[in-house]
């Protein structure tokens, strides 16, 4: 018998490396122009936690080199209204992630176990941060500083992430649910399985993306 070799290209990503085995998505059709924006240049008063350009996030190590969060024009727009509305209740929104490199939807496809797959977008796909529609996000209380604690932590893959989870505190599901509520009221929909992630009403108008953050 002849032996087959099969060859893997190697991608980087940040400081990772993953096989490129999986191709983005060719989408055919017409869409929006991409106009990714900044969201502290949107609203200065956001708070950013960018969880993966540090070491805790699912992946355990950097998966993007600059500490950034973008969005579609549209949505950054959304995101800074539902900000400001917050104020005078006390909060703020805390920003975990914005648009997200196509590659890095792969990484998390790679990395995460088969159980969990409902938890990370399936990079053949593509996922709707990669169209930068798409917001992890929870709160913060404007008087500390400090994160409001969720019915489950950011990125836990556990049935405390639903959006309909009925365990925790009242306060805990307070909380979240007045996130839901300010986030919908502009043009958002939580996921079903992430009380963190929301999606922009017209996400489906923008192209999936591979630009790493600093190369915008």
């Amino acid at each position: 018998m002849k032996a087959v070799v099969i060859l893997f290209r190697v991608c980087a990503i940040g400081v990772l490396l993953v096989s490129c085995a999986t191709r983005m998505p060719r989408e055919r059709g017409d869409f929006k122009p991409t106009d990714l924006v900044e969201l502290i240049k949107a609203d200065p008063t956001l708070k950013l936690d960018i969880r993966y350009a540090t070491k805790n996030n699912l992946a355990g190590r950097p998966v993007y080199r600059q500490a950034r969060a973008f969005l579609q024009r549209d949505a950054a727009m959304a995101v800074a209204q539902v900000n400001q509305e917050l104020k005078p209740l006390g909060y703020g929104l805390l920003i975990f992630d914005g648009y997200r490199p196509w590659q890095v939807t792969k990484l998390f496809w790679d990395v995460t176990p088969a159980q969990n797959k409902k938890f990370v977008a399936n990079p053949k796909n593509g996922s709707r941060h990669n169209r930068g529609c798409a917001v992890d996000l929870s709160l913060y209380d404007l008087k500390t500083g400090k994160e409001i604690e969720m019915t489950g932590a950011y990125d836990e893959m556990s049935e405390r992430s639903y959006p309909s989870y009925t365990g925790g505190t009242v306060q805990q599901r307070q909380m979240r649910d007045l996130l839901r509520s300010k986030m919908e009221a502009h043009g958002f929909k939580v996921y079903s399985v992430e009380w963190w992630h929301f999606d922009y009403k017209d996400w489906k108008q923008y192209r999936i993306s591979n630009v790493p953050f600093e190369k915008m």
